[in-house]
């Protein structure tokens, strides 16, 4: 019979050490040999969020899953600055614009109809904005330009996943479910949590914090999740998100460059493409630096801490 969601630990929590001082331990083991570059697995996060700066700067994806909505041309275009960038073998590119979707009421893009009605049943009711979308006043877009102003790129986190995972405890009809889920994941000392949020927010990280927790407040607050709300309870989220949190990186271009890997040519033919590529690369190191892919990240039952 299949685990539930409460139970997922079971398949790779391990125990080392003998009865005195056992410390858990999480591990997959492998019964064959794992090649270099082979998937070992593949899980959904319970949630996820893109960067906020990284969609500000219009690396576009898919609002739940963060899957690149970018055509490769189209991404190797905007990150060349080269509105004639032309790829070869276009029909290798993955990205399906004829199935994405957007919400009715925000406008925000999705993938597909499949990730647009799994955001809508699991937090997005409750996050979505409407025809406040681009409302300065928006309580929720007061607290993503507060966080922008204190977490600049590289970005290592956002609020916005703290704030699905409120938003996924307030729509949910179980809601111990989800607070029981979201409880599994690794704690901090009070001392580790202000490090932790030292990092993310800098030397002025308390008064920071504070006003993220107002703003976090006014615009989500939770009976069931009151804890969350206070000062260290918000500091303990925000550790937790900082501790946890798994990046996630996707990008058009780069699943077409892997298609090209995989394509059997001619050896000039192969020299020729890897040669486009290499300069192709170039370019957009020098117009835009290292900063390549749609990001965000996400929490996961298996991959985080």
């Amino acid at each position: 019979m299949a685990a539930s969601m409460c139970d997922v630990f079971s398949f790779c929590v391990g125990v080392a050490g003998g009865a005195r001082g056992a410390v858990e331990v999480r591990f997959v083991s492998s019964a064959k040999l794992i090649r270099k570059g082979e998937t070992i697995f593949i899980e959904r996060p319970l949630v996820a969020s893109q960067f906020l700066w990284n969609a500000l700067y219009r690396y576009r994806a898919c609002d739940h899953c963060l899957r690149a909505l970018e055509k490769a041309e189209e991404n190797a275009q905007r990150l060349t600055g080269k509105p004639g960038q032309v790829l070869p073998y276009p029909e290798l590119c993955t990205v399906r614009k004829d199935l994405h979707q957007h919400c009715p009421h925000c406008q925000v893009m999705y993938c597909s109809a499949e990730c647009r009605l799994a955001a809508a049943e699991q937090y997005h009711r409750i996050l979505c904005p409407g025809p406040s979308q681009d409302d300065p006043q928006h309580p929720l877009n007061k607290l993503q330009e507060a966080w922008r102003s204190v977490h600049y790129p590289p970005e290592t986190a956002s609020i916005m996943l703290m704030a699905r995972m409120v938003a996924t405890v307030k729509q949910a009809k179980d809601k111990d479910h989800w607070v029981r889920l979201f409880s599994q994941f690794c704690s901090k000392t009070a001392n580790e949590e202000e490090e932790i949020v030292h990092k993310l927010l800098g030397d002025k990280f308390k008064g920071q914090l504070e006003l993220l927790r107002r703003l976090f407040t006014e615009a989500l607050y939770e009976e069931t999740l009151s804890q969350w709300f206070t000062p260290d309870g918000f500091r303990s989220l925000f550790a937790l998100v900082g501790t946890n949190g798994q990046g996630i990186g996707t990008s058009s271009l780069s699943q077409w460059v892997h298609a090209c890997d995989a394509l059997e040519l001619k050896p000039q033919d192969r020299e020729k493409l890897d040669t486009f590529i290499d300069q192709l690369y170039k370019d957009i190191e020098a117009a835009t630096g290292e900063f390549l892919n749609c990001e965000g990240s996400g929490l996961f039952v298996l991959q985080s801490c």
